[in-house]
């Protein structure tokens, strides 16, 4: 079967924009970030070089995770005399760059946290009209990375709100500036690996992933994961229509992994990572890493799963419909999943919305063929063999997902 078989949920979408094409986001990043541990109260130096530490003793850093990133809240609410940033000096007593220094003495990477607008989501100073001398501040600091959200922009509700409902134009408007001042300053590096990543976080808005790969090397593709089932099953399930808009250089990014969450149980997060790790999504842990479960853990470090996310060709996997499969349902999570690597496929069997056995024969998932077997390994149980299908017994929102070797 070829990928000109693959179901599209929906169809007459553009094909990938160009990218930046500097070097930066040829596979998702991993890494963590602050927010859903303790919100404003995380955006500390003591949770970034915590973290980091965690990141060395739990063996994350071993498996990819490299970028420690603080969300909102980081600054004070004013800017100073200058029109410079002011990191709050109660969470940051010796300023941003020695944790940054620090934190890249231990071979990771930091990132700060934005917003297109006036203010931050929290409130605190927006870049609106700063862009350049705020991109200056976080080069001198040596950050590597810089989540830029969309609240307080520009809006036909006067005075703005935080979540415009009825915006002034489309959001790439007030994203391009600091894009070109991102550019501008990555421009002056000599070395791809003190290049900043710059993450649209748009929440999906205008179809970003149709224009998002000439503006940042992510983008987030939807609103944001609230850390139950509604949550993975809306965004994991929108992730297989823009499948082809992802690819090195620019990545759709489905948030932050709510794992370790109250709200989601031991199959739920299973899937969760899953379906975010071979939709080519960025892995961004959203946990506070000192109270994480051996059962979560052992979810983060499947090494299989980190490898096919970080495979060299970044081709997301999407649906596709076997012979007698029923159709897609729109916001539910497609039992049939499928994308190319470079020594293979990968094959993911949701149980999205119901338990039982899923299986499919090989002849039937797009690259791979007819009348012949293959050597292929599932990632959860570690069960391997060779033939010409492959079905497993899964439990109601599990899943499994297996590497096919060509």
């Amino acid at each position: 079967m070829t990928w000109s078989n693959v179901v599209l949920v929906t169809s007459g979408l553009l094909g990938l924009g160009s990218a930046l094409k500097d070097g930066i986001g040829l596979k998702p990043h991993m890494g963590w970030s602050s927010w859903n541990v303790a919100q404003c109260n995380a955006a500390s130096a003591k949770y970034a070089l915590d973290t980091a530490n965690k990141f060395i003793s739990l063996g994350l850093k071993d498996l990819g995770y490299e970028y420690i990133n603080i969300d909102d809240c980081w600054t004070t609410k004013t800017r100073d005399s200058s029109g410079r940033l002011v990191p709050d000096p109660a969470k940051w007593p010796n300023g941003i760059k020695p944790v940054v220094d620090q934190i890249h003495s231990m071979g990771l990477k930091f990132g700060l946290y934005g917003c297109a607008g006036t203010q931050t989501c929290a409130g605190y100073p927006g870049s609106e009209g700063r862009e350049k001398s705020d991109v200056a501040q976080l080069t001198s600091w040596g950050v590597d990375f810089w989540k830029y959200d969309n609240c307080y922009t520009p809006c036909r509700q006067n005075p703005r709100p935080q979540t415009c409902g009825n915006p002034t134009g489309n959001s790439s408007q007030w994203y391009a500036p600091m894009r070109d001042a991102v550019i501008g300053a990555n421009a002056q590096q000599t070395n791809v690996a003190k290049k900043m990543h710059f993450n649209l976080c748009n929440w999906g808005r205008d179809n970003v992933w149709t224009w998002g790969a000439g503006f940042g090397h992510s983008w987030r593709m939807s609103v944001d994961n609230w850390g139950d089932w509604a949550s993975i099953e809306r965004i994991g399930s929108a992730s297989a229509d823009i499948y082809q808009f992802s690819g090195p250089g620019g990545f759709n990014d489905l948030d932050m992994l709510y794992l370790g969450s109250s709200k989601i149980n031991g199959n739920q997060e299973k899937l969760h990572f899953a379906l975010w790790a071979i939709a080519k999504s960025p892995l961004v842990l959203g946990l506070d890493l000192n109270k994480i479960s051996s059962s979560t853990l052992a979810i983060i470090k499947n090494k299989g799963l980190i490898d096919i996310n970080q495979d060299a060709l970044g081709k997301p996997a999407t649906i596709f419909r076997p012979p007698g499969a029923a159709a897609p349902v729109k916001g539910k999570i497609y039992p049939y999943w499928a994308g190319p690597l470079t020594d293979g496929v990968v094959i993911g069997l949701a149980a999205g919305t119901s338990a039982g056995k899923f299986g499919v024969d090989f002849k039937d998932v797009p690259g791979l063929q007819g009348g012949r077997s293959y050597v292929w390994k599932e990632m959860y149980t570690g069960q391997t063999g060779n033939g010409t299908s492959v079905s497993f017994d899964i439990g109601l929102h599990d899943m499994r997902v297996v590497k096919v070797t060509v």
